[in-house]
C-alpha cells in the first residue's frame, strides 16, 4: 500500500517527490479534472522564500525553478506618490545561500507535476478524483479511503498505508478530523489579484508594497513580461465566513480601481496595471485558529489544510514545501508510520502556528516609518524561522536512512 496524498497543489506534489526521494511509495489524488497553468483561486503569483527554494533545490529542481522564477533582490515599501520609505534586500542579496523566487503558481505546479510523473510514474497523480472520506483500520494498519470519480460519479474503496490531507483551504481531511473546527476567520480585508503584461520596475527584480491607510498594493514581476499584483482593501469588520462567502469569485475592475485611481508612483502606472489585467480574482483574506493537533494515527495534514494563514508574509506556499520535506524526513527516520507522522506534527505544528500569529501581527501593525518597518520585518523573520545564519547552517532534510521495514517502499506499482 502507498502513502496517499489528497491534493496536487504545491504542498501535495512536493510531498510526493519528497517521499519518493526517501524511498517511500506515494500517490496523489486531485479533485480538479485538469491541472492547468492558470493559478488556483488563491492567486496567480507567489513568492518562494529561500527556505523553500533550498528544499526544492535539494530535490533536484534547482535548474527548473530558476528557469521559471524571477530572482528577487529587494522589497521596497513606499507611499502612493512613489516616495521610498524602506528597502530590504531579499534572497541571496540578503545573505541567504538560496534565492527568493517570484513565480507563476500554475507554472510551478506544472513543473512539480511533471517531476512527479517522471520520477513516480505516469499514473502517480490521478486527476478528477476527490477524496470523499476515510476511516482508519487499526487491525490492518491501514487507512480505508473512499474516492469519488467526478466524471463517472462512481466511488471506489481503497487502502493506504497513510493519508496526507494536502487538500487546501477547504480540506475534506481536516473537516473529518476536526468536525468542530468552525468557519474560516475573515480579517475584514478584501483582496483583488491579477497579472498584467508590463515592463518590470525599479531593478527589474524588485517587489513593492504601497500603503495608504486601509488601502494597500503589492506588485512584483513573475517573468515573461508579467507583473503580478495584489490589492488589499479593508471593507468590513473581522469575523467568521462560511460557505461561498469564503471562496474566491471573479473580480471587477470597477470595484477595485476607485481605491487606486489617484496613485502616481512615477515608475509604475498603478491604474494602468490594474486595468491591463485580462482577469481579476477577488476573495477574502482569511485564516484559521491554529489547531491543538493536526492528525491522529495514520492521517495528518499539510500546507493550507493544516495552517491557513494571511498571505501578508509571502510564506504560505513556502511553508507547505517545508512541511513536505519534514514529513518525508521524519517518516524515513521513524520505526513506523504513526511514529513518523507524530514526529512530523511535533516538528511543524508550533512552528507554523507561530507564522499564523506573526502574519496577523504584521497585518495589524502595518508600520509607516522606516524604523517601524525595519522593526516589523526583523521581528517577522525571527518569529517565522527566517534567520539567515540559521538556514544557511542547518543540516539538510535529505532522508537520513533507508525507510524502515513497515513503510510502503519503492519500487512498486503506484496503486498496489
Amino acid at each position: 500500500m502507498t502513502v496517499l496524498i489528497a491534493g496536487a497543489g504545491i504542498g501535495g506534489l512536493t510531498a510526493a517527490l519528497s517521499l519518493h526521494a526517501a524511498g517511500i511509495e506515494a500517490a496523489v489524488v486531485e479533485s480538479s479534472r485538469e491541472i492547468r497553468p492558470l493559478g488556483p483561486a488563491r492567486g496567480v503569483g507567489i513568492n518562494l522564500q529561500p527556505h523553500a527554494v533550498r528544499e526544492l533545490t535539494e530535490l533536484g529542481l534547482g535548474e527548473e525553478l530558476a528557469a521559471i522564477g524571477v530572482d528577487s533582490v529587494e522589497l521596497v515599501y513606499c507611499d502612493p506618490s512613489g516616495r521610498r520609505l524602506f528597502t530590504e534586500p531579499r534572497g541571496t542579496a540578503q545573505g541567504y545561500r538560496w534565492p527568493q523566487y517570484a513565480v507563476h503558481r500554475g507554472e510551478l505546479q506544472l513543473m512539480l507535476l511533471a517531476a512527479v510523473r517522471e520520477r513516480l510514474g505516469a499514473d502517480a497523480v490521478r486527476t478528477g478524483v476527490r477524496l470523499a472520506g476515510f476511516a482508519q483500520d487499526d487491525t490492518q494498519g491501514a487507512v480505508r479511503t473512499e474516492l469519488l470519480d467526478r466524471a463517472s460519479g462512481r466511488t471506489e474503496q481503497t487502502g493506504a498505508a497513510a493519508l496526507i490531507g494536502a487538500d487546501g483551504l477547504h480540506s475534506v481531511v481536516r473537516a473529518q478530523l476536526h468536525p468542530q473546527d468552525g468557519a474560516l476567520l475573515w480579517s475584514g480585508i478584501r483582496m483583488w489579484r491579477g497579472v498584467t503584461s508590463a515592463e518590470p520596475f525599479l531593478t527589474g527584480r524588485s517587489a513593492v508594497i504601497v500603503r495608504d491607510g486601509d488601502v494597500e498594493m503589492i506588485a512584483y514581476p513573475i517573468g515573461q513580461g508579467r507583473i503580478n499584483w495584489v490589492c488589499q482593501v479593508r471593507t468590513g469588520e473581522p469575523g467568521p465566513l462560511a460557505g461561498d462567502a469564503a471562496r474566491s469569485r471573479p473580480g471587477a475592475l470597477a470595484e477595485v480601481l476607485p481605491y487606486y485611481r489617484d496613485w502616481a508612483l512615477g515608475w509604475l502606472d498603478v491604474p494602468g496595471l490594474l486595468a491591463g489585467a485580462e482577469k481579476i480574482l477577488e476573495y477574502p483574506m482569511v485564516d484559521r485558529e491554529p489547531l491543538p493537533s493536526w492528525g491522529r494515527g495514520r492521517v495528518t495534514l499539510l500546507g493550507d489544510a493544516a495552517h491557513p494563514m494571511y498571505p501578508v508574509g509571502a510564506n504560505g506556499a513556502s511553508q507547505a514545501v517545508v512541511d513536505a520535506r519534514v514529513l518525508a524526513h521524519e517518516l524515513a527516520g521513524a520505526a513506523d508510520l504513526p511514529t513518523g507522522l507524530a514526529r512530523y506534527e511535533s516538528a511543524r505544528r508550533e512552528a507554523t502556528a507561530a507564522i499564523v500569529r506573526a502574519n496577523r501581527a504584521m497585518h495589524r501593525d502595518g508600520g509607516r516609518t522606516p524604523q517601524e518597518l525595519a522593526r516589523i520585518t526583523a521581528a517577522y523573520r525571527s518569529a517565522t524561522g527566517g534567520d539567515v545564519a540559521a538556514l544557511n547552517s542547518r543540516a539538510s532534510l535529505d532522508p537520513p536512512a533507508p525507510a524502515p521495514a513497515d513503510m510502503p517502499t519503492n519500487p512498486t506499482t503506484p496503486w498496489s
